[in-house]
């Protein structure tokens, strides 16, 4: 899963550079507007690569990775089920 954010992540990012340098090298010479509206739209690709690349899927278990804290992982353990208080 790893792997096909990483692609997707790439594929975006380089979208982005290839709108930017297609609006600024070629379409400028035909319309600025155009090459305008399409360096808004490379503006809004970084982001949201980041956040697709940093999303967590239903496979990753994050929330059972102990913390570090002895007290707060029996805690949780306790809250989560997984061992009985005595």
């Amino acid at each position: 899963m790893y792997a096909r954010r990483r692609h997707v992540y790439f594929a975006m990012m380089g979208s982005c550079l290839a709108l930017f340098v297609l609006a600024w090298g070629v379409v400028r010479l035909w319309s600025l507007p155009a090459a305008v509206a399409m360096c808004v739209v490379a503006m809004v690709i970084p982001p949201l690569a980041a956040i697709v690349a940093n999303r967590r899927g239903p496979e990753d278990r994050w929330w059972d990775d102990p913390s570090g804290d002895p007290k707060s992982d029996e805690w949780w353990d306790e809250l989560d089920g997984k061992k009985h208080p005595r």
